[in-house]
């Protein structure tokens, strides 16, 4: 692909740590005639791993990123290195799935409608009718498929065809309140986003809240990760924290925890936009 005018690049790499990575790659940059305007490093000292995300401004004129991906891959084969190169202009494909508590689709559907959140949402998929208005609203569409407990695999195999139509390069569950089979974690293996309702590992599963008023814990907090075969214990994207106290009831602590889980996913989601996020293991490197 050409182009007349200046593309911003993000490149997002990690290999083994050995001396002249930064130098190399930094020296073809360079050699392109292209500058790094936002660096991220980091080295694993247990594993030697290093991790790398650049953000690259190219020249305005005579540039093409085929052939640049194609100059770097020589570089990064005799680093051994894991890589790709994303043209920030291109707006990621998400699907949305939901469940019937509406906060969190609420919330991003309405920075996605203001500009604040960069993303192509061709449709929002639920086991319930529920949020059908609030989506179309947007002028979204809505697909309505039932889980059902007598035959759930069904169920997903209509779910798995709707969001592969949507053809997504994310998927984003907003408190959809189903757990999703292994072989669509397999599927879409650190592509799909979670926001639980607890501050993990504290309070997996079902009504977290509950849980947390039974133990009289003086923080509540969400977690925003990656969906895995094994239930809210994939990698963690973001996190944070809220306090409570003894005379908070169940009430209380689902009205608080809903401003937490709204801005830990929003957060979440614009790393995994924006390409900050390096899944490492069962461990997120984030150049937040």
């Amino acid at each position: 692909m050409n182009a007349s005018d200046s593309t911003t690049l993000r490149l997002v790499a990690d290999c083994l740590d050995q001396p002249g990575i930064v130098a190399k790659v930094s020296g073809y940059i360079a050699q392109q005639g292209a500058s790094i305007t936002e660096a991220g490093q980091y080295e694993d000292s247990r594993s030697k791993t290093f991790f790398m995300r650049y953000v690259i401004a190219t020249p305005t004129s005579g540039f093409s990123i085929d052939d640049f991906s194609e100059g770097f891959k020589s570089i990064a084969d005799t680093l051994n290195m894991n890589w790709r190169i994303v043209d920030v202009s291109k707006k990621q494909r998400l699907a949305i799935l939901v469940s019937q508590h509406d906060h969190c689709l609420a919330y991003l559907l309405h920075r996605w409608k203001v500009g604040d959140l960069p993303f192509e949402l061709p449709s929002v998929i639920s086991n319930h009718d529920t949020l059908r208005e609030l989506v179309e609203w947007y002028g979204i569409p809505f697909h309505n498929i039932p889980i059902r407990k007598e035959d759930k695999q069904a169920g997903f195999e209509a779910t798995a065809e709707k969001i592969e139509e949507a053809a997504p390069d994310a998927i984003v569950l907003a408190r959809y309140m189903q757990i999703f089979p292994p072989w669509l974690c397999q599927k879409y293996r650190h592509r799909v986003i979670n926001i639980h309702h607890s501050f993990l590992p504290s309070f997996v599963g079902a009504k977290p809240y509950h849980q947390a008023e039974e133990r009289g814990v003086k923080l509540i907090g969400a977690t925003c990760h990656y969906v895995t075969e094994e239930l809210d214990a994939g990698p963690i994207i973001e996190q944070d924290v809220t306090r409570v106290k003894h005379n908070h009831s169940i009430r209380d602590m689902m009205r608080l925890g809903k401003d937490i889980e709204n801005t830990v996913l929003a957060r979440g989601l614009r790393y995994h936009l924006e390409d900050r996020i390096l899944v490492h293991g069962n461990k997120c490197i984030v150049f937040a």
